[in-house]
Parts: C-alpha cells; sequence; structure tokens
C-alpha cells in the first residue's frame, strides 16, 4: 500500500499534463480516422456476438446478467467503489481515507463536465451512435426475457446514444485512481472489480467496445488531466475539503457511522 497520497496539484504540471492531453488525442484519433477506425469496427462486432451470444443457453446466467444491467446492480457497484475509498487498510491508511475520498469526488465533478461537453461536441459532429443491440438487431435482449424486471428496474441494453460508456468511464476512473496508490493483489483486485461491473452493458448490448476503451478512455484521460495535473483541480479541493469538515464533524455524532475510520479520523 503507498504510504501518501497527494491531493490535486495546488500548480500546474505541464509534462503530466501534456501526456495525458496527447494520449488521450491519440486515442480518440484513432476512433475517428477511417484507417484505424477500421481496427474497433473490427473488435466492435466480434465482441459484442460472442459476449452476447453467452446469453439465451441457460436461465441462471441471464438473470444474473439481467439483474447487473439494472440500476439496483449499478448502486451496489457505487457501493463498493465506496467502501474502497472510506475502509482503512483497503487500499488507504486511515490519515490517508478523506484524502482519498475528497480528491475522487473532485474527479467526479470534473468528469462531469467533461463528460457533458464531450458528448455534445461528438453529438453536433454527427458521431453518435446506437448501441449494437439496437444498431445490429437479431442479439438476445435481457429486457424482452424479464419484462418483468425490466418493469420495475429498467435492464439497461439498448440506447440510441451510446458513446462515450458513462457507466465505463466512473468504474475506469475509480480503477486507474486506486490502481496508483495500491499494488500486488490489491491492484488486481481492483482491476477485476472494475473489469465485473463494465461487463453487464457488453454482455447486454449497451455499448460497444470502443464506447467504454475510447469513449470512456477519453473522458478519464481528461479527467486526470484537469483535475489532477491543473490548478483548477486544487481549487475545486479546497472548496470541497472545507464543505465536508462539518459534515464530518456532525457524522461523529451518530452512532454506528461515527465507527467509521475516515469519521474517527482526526484532522492535523
Amino acid at each position: 500500500m503507498m504510504t501518501c497520497l497527494s491531493s490535486p496539484q495546488a500548480h500546474w504540471r505541464p509534462k503530466h499534463f501534456f501526456f495525458l492531453q496527447l494520449a488521450s488525442m491519440l486515442l480518440l484519433g484513432s476512433w475517428l480516422l477511417p484507417s484505424t477506425r477500421a481496427f474497433w469496427t473490427a473488435l466492435d462486432i466480434p465482441v459484442y456476438r460472442a459476449l452476447n451470444g453467452s446469453l439465451g443457453h441457460w436461465y441462471g446466467w441471464d438473470l444474473l446478467w439481467a439483474f447487473l444491467s439494472t440500476r439496483i446492480a449499478d448502486l451496489c457497484a457505487a457501493a463498493v467503489m465506496l467502501c474502497a475509498l472510506i475502509y482503512r487498510d483497503l487500499i488507504f491508511a486511515q490519515a490517508q481515507l478523506r484524502r482519498a475520498l475528497v480528491t475522487f469526488f473532485v474527479l467526479l465533478l470534473v468528469m462531469l463536465v467533461v463528460r457533458v461537453l464531450f458528448t455534445k461536441l461528438i453529438t453536433a459532429q454527427g458521431l453518435q451512435h446506437a448501441s449494437p443491440s439496437v444498431h445490429l438487431g437479431g442479439g438476445f435482449q435481457l429486457s424482452a426475457a424479464f419484462p418483468w424486471m425490466e418493469q420495475f428496474f429498467e435492464i439497461k441494453d439498448r440506447s440510441s446514444r451510446s458513446f462515450p460508456g458513462d457507466h465505463a468511464s466512473v468504474l475506469l476512473l475509480w480503477v486507474v485512481f486506486l490502481s496508483v496508490f495500491s499494488k500486488g493483489k490489491q491492484r488486481v483486485l481492483v482491476c477485476l472489480t472494475g473489469l465485473f461491473f463494465i461487463l453487464p452493458r457488453l454482455i447486454a448490448g449497451a455499448h460497444w467496445l470502443s464506447d467504454n476503451l475510447v469513449g470512456g478512455g477519453f473522458v478519464v484521460l481528461q479527467t486526470l488531466a484537469w483535475g489532477y495535473c491543473s490548478i483548477f483541480g486544487d481549487k475545486l479541493y479546497q472548496l470541497l475539503e472545507k464543505l465536508s469538515n462539518p459534515v464530518f464533524r456532525a457524522l461523529q455524532y451518530l452512532p454506528l457511522i461515527n465507527r467509521f475510520a475516515i469519521v474517527r479520523q482526526i484532522k492535523g
């Protein structure tokens, strides 16, 4: 486990910022240019066929991925992500917990802005597309197989605007963030957990692989550039830290809640 955790930078980190910008542009360019777009198409269709093709053979398997494609499962994923940030010694030591949590919320807020602007740009340029379940058709549709689940929870197995993969973007950001401060088995577990929660949308046909790797990857790289390597992230961090202090003080008076290490942490 890493022994130190730095918050977003109070000064620009030009080398890191430039590298992240370059990596994000190269990634997006590989999807935009016709010469390399064929590579993503060659991956997207077979991956969808293979993953979605695993459905329709065993009821229990279909039920599992139908549930994991609902908003209820998204809440479960959010709970797992939160636990990794607030439980002592899972990834972070007790003295690092609040800084880690606030930093991740900073990145989420930056990601929200990046994602909205990026989606508007993609739509305005006519680059938006439907999910494979809509575009290709003929696959196994979980919402049709489980109408009772669709009625109560809405199964996310289709979309008319699937780029970028919003769900995957958050999970990829979480994986990258925790991977920086973990090692060995911890890092492997983080990556496998992120992959597990990303898979449902791919299996159900709500997203192409490139929606997650290119769209989600671009959003994550831009988020890290602006949220962690620029002064803007630091300003937002300072604001959220001030706003969170009275919240944590209030939580110290709540039974059970005040037992969490992140609440008991004494700010130095």
